[in-house]
């Protein structure tokens, strides 16, 4: 077992990151109960993949989405714009592809992103992590293997085809069906 550095920061632990990642779950949450057509054959609802990351670059371990942008510049910052943060939230849910990336400050990269996988050299491989799970899909599974990148504090989705909100923290999962998500987002 590594002894953690008195110098280093627990962002896992710290209050206002705690905060920050409560945020976009509930708001992810939220996104789910609003969406009414689950049930209907041959529709796909919103999807989200958000990503904590603790460094100033994810450059190193990802590529630009294309296009694919945080639709309001101005509603960046998901601590101080709650409701900003919803809107656009919901139209990247809605019409958008990639992961958000946000700081441990709360500050929302512009560009989406697409997560590479570790290489066979990476700091973990696949046999010391969790195994995927039969309901997972590519987003789901670029989340649990990226959660395990030591800059990465979390990772969330939302499951586009059944509404079930996941939260991945190095290399693990914790997962609530849509049946079981409760409306706690406050207007």
């Amino acid at each position: 077992m590594t002894t953690a550095d008195p110098l280093d920061i627990a962002y896992r632990s710290h209050e206002r990151v705690q905060e920050l990642i409560d945020r976009i779950r509930v708001c992810m949450e939220d996104v789910s109960l609003s969406f009414k057509r689950w049930e209907e054959p041959y529709v796909t609802g919103p999807g989200l993949y958000f990503a904590v990351v603790s460094g100033p670059t994810v450059r190193n371990h990802a590529d630009p989405m294309g296009n694919n942008r945080w639709p309001d510049v101005d509603s960046r910052d998901i601590l101080d714009d709650v409701d900003g943060f919803y809107e656009a939230t919901t139209e990247v849910a809605r019409t958008r592809d990639g992961a958000v990336v946000v700081s441990v400050d709360g500050v929302v990269q512009e560009q989406l992103v697409r997560f590479r996988s570790y290489s066979p050299e990476s700091e973990r491989s696949r046999e010391d992590s969790s195994p995927y799970a039969d309901w997972m899909g590519s987003r789901h599974m670029s989340a649990l293997d990226t959660s395990a990148r030591p800059d990465v504090v979390t990772t969330m989705t939302l499951s586009e085809e059944t509404g079930r909100v996941t939260v991945f923290e190095e290399g693990e999962y914790s997962t609530t069906p849509r049946e079981q998500l409760s409306r706690t987002w406050v207007d």
